[in-house]
């Protein structure tokens, strides 16, 4: 399970990195947007599911 959050990790840091090089974004402000705003729920999430003992948050959270 933590390939796969380190994966999400990964993925967040190149959505945000891709989000801040796009310079042009008088045609594409919505997608610069979506990019910032995913990569960052990316980063966030798989952060928190790498913390040791997020298993007992996630379950106090679903009960």
């Amino acid at each position: 399970m933590g390939f796969y959050y380190l994966l999400l990790l990964f993925i967040g840091v190149v959505l945000l990195i891709v989000g801040t090089l796009k310079k042009d974004v008088s045609r594409s402000v919505k997608i610069v947007i979506f990019l910032f705003v995913i990569g960052i729920l990316c980063i966030v999430t798989s952060l928190l599911l790498l913390m040791p003992g997020s298993s007992d948050i996630i379950a106090e959270l679903m009960r």
